[in-house]
Order: C-alpha cells, then structure tokens, then sequence
C-alpha cells in the first residue's frame, strides 16, 4: 500500500496559511480518500460555499481538487472506490460531488448532523450543494475495537489493511481520526481534532488557535479532553505519526 499526502485546499485566513491535507491510498487495483477537500464544483461556483469562505479564504484553484491531484500522479479518479470522511465540513466533503460511485465512509453520529444540522454553526459547516448528488453513504456506529486508548473505533480492513476510524469527539457531532497501520508503525490523521502541532504540547497552544478552534466546536470541553488524549499518544508513542487536516508544516514534513 502507498500512501501520498495531498493539499486540496489552500486557505488563507487572516494571519495564517493553511491546507486541506488529504490522504490518497493506492490499495491494489483500487485507490482510498481520507478526506476529499473542495470540490470542482466548489472552483467554479464559490458562493455554494456560503459566507464562512470569507473568513476561510480558500484559493479554490482547479488543480488543487482531488481529482486533479490525482491526475497529476498518473492515476485514474474513477479507480477511488471509498472516500472515509473525518467529518463533514466544507472544505473537508467538497470532492465528494467529483466521486460519485465512492462508497463514503463516516460515523452514524455525523451523518445525522450533516442530515438533520442543529443551530446556525452546523448550518454553515454541512453545505446542503456538497451533499445534493446523493453519494452513496456507509455511516458506522462506534464499533468494539480499543486503539491506543481511544475507544470505539471500527475496522475498517475491508476499505484498507490496517485502517481504523477513530472517534475524536468535539469538533462536530460525529468527529473522528483515521489510523493507518503502515507496517513500520501507525499514521494518524486526527482531521480537525486540532489545528496546529502547538495545540498537543502541555502549555503550549496559542491563544488564537485556541480561541478559533473552540468558535468551530460542537462540544469544546470534548475538544479538550481529545486534545489531551492526542497529546498523551504522541508523547508516549513515537511510532504514531499524527497529522491533521490543517497545519501546513504536518503536511510539509517527510
């Protein structure tokens, strides 16, 4: 199994240049997605996006879609055959219209939200045109397994050897990480579970992600409490290599 670690979205908020680090798996015959960032039809019609683009900025240039990215390795985009989703947010489903016979993968919990969004956050962050064409959802409930302290993760073996998807709750309603085992060790991305590296270092966190991360937080005390476990894991367990959705040097180093 090969794994490449891909930008589909520049983002530019105020003070801050960030991506959408997606992960594409060549899996035999067969490619994976965690993650999708945004879409073409995002590119071409950003208003879809709703007004939180302008606080995200997002650069939405052709060739940073997945399906472009893909291209550009020599691969064929038909040849995805699952899409695991860390959540549903904007800038995390967007390539999802560009997939549509991916099976996608995600926790029973966030498709709810995604179906059913409660308040004015969860309206803003699930965008209705990202989720019109109807893909062809496997939503997971916690399942039994126990990984690195974290609980209820589901096997997902069928979709890829070794992958687990980890429940991270605090972000959104359903959040949750994806583990790969690579055979050296494990490759962690913990989606939105944080936005920088500082975040998981005791003490150290800068106030301004924190105040942005707990403006985005379905329920910041969970946020918390995942960012302490994450921090834990990386501590104790230097085979785990954890990246996230945003921090650009995660998605820069080797």
């Amino acid at each position: 199994m090969r794994i490449h670690h891909l930008n589909c979205g520049t983002l530019t908020p105020p003070g801050e240049s960030m991506v959408c680090h997606v992960l594409l798996l060549e899996v035999g015959r067969h490619l994976v997605l965690v993650d999708t960032g945004f879409g073409s039809a995002d590119v071409r019609a950003p208003g879809r996006l709703g007004p939180v683009r302008h606080l995200l900025r997002p650069a939405l240039r052709p060739e940073e879609t997945a399906v472009a990215r893909i291209r550009a390795l020599g691969l064929d985009p038909a040849a995805v055959s699952d899409v695991v989703l860390t959540h549903g947010d904007l800038d995390h489903a967007g390539g999802l219209v560009d997939l549509p016979h991916a099976q996608v993968h995600l926790l029973a919990a966030e498709q709810r939200a995604i179906r059913h969004p409660r308040g004015l956050l969860e309206a803003q962050r699930y965008r209705p045109s990202q989720w019109a064409h109807g893909p062809r959802i496997t939503p997971h409930r916690p399942g039994a397994v126990r990984w690195k302290g974290f609980e209820g993760c589901v096997d997902l073996r069928a979709v890829a050897p070794g992958m687990l998807l980890v429940p991270m709750p605090g972000h959104t309603a359903g959040h949750a990480g994806v583990a790969i085992s690579t055979g050296s060790g494990w490759l962690l991305h913990a989606g939105d579970a944080f936005h920088s590296a500082l975040s998981l270092r005791e003490g150290s966190s800068r106030l301004d992600v924190r105040v942005r991360q707990g403006l985005l937080a379905h329920d910041e005390p969970a946020l918390r409490s995942t960012q302490h476990r994450l921090g834990a894991l990386a501590r104790r367990d230097p085979a785990v290599r954890i990246i996230n959705s945003h921090d650009r040097k995660l998605w820069e180093q080797p």
